[in-house]
């Protein structure tokens, strides 16, 4: 679990400022979280736990706050909720008016 923690604090903390994550990193993440509930060294609460902390950590916000109460509704276990920060879009053409 220690790992998997400083593992979400990284995601959230680079999120969190704006830095880019590759999605792998995400991906194995929630393959931990899976593989901990299915050889039972950890519940699903414990994680979501894990996840709010970590979360509420980094960016002084619920999870609940950030993605509504139902959270998990939209998020099925063992998906991890991310938004990353919008990028700029510049148009790399005039459009035709």
């Amino acid at each position: 679990m220690l790992e998997m923690s400083r593992r979400l604090q990284q995601m959230y903390q680079a999120l969190h400022e704006g830095d880019d994550m590759a999605p792998s990193m995400l991906l194995r993440v929630e393959g931990l979280m899976e593989a901990a509930v299915l050889t039972k060294i950890a519940d699903q609460q414990s994680l979501d736990d894990l996840l709010d902390q970590c979360h509420y950590s980094v960016c002084q916000r619920t999870l609940a706050q950030d993605y509504g109460a139902d959270w998990r509704r939209f998020y099925p276990f063992p998906q991890i909720p991310f938004m990353a920060q919008r990028a700029p879009v510049y148009p790399s053409s005039k459009s035709a008016g």
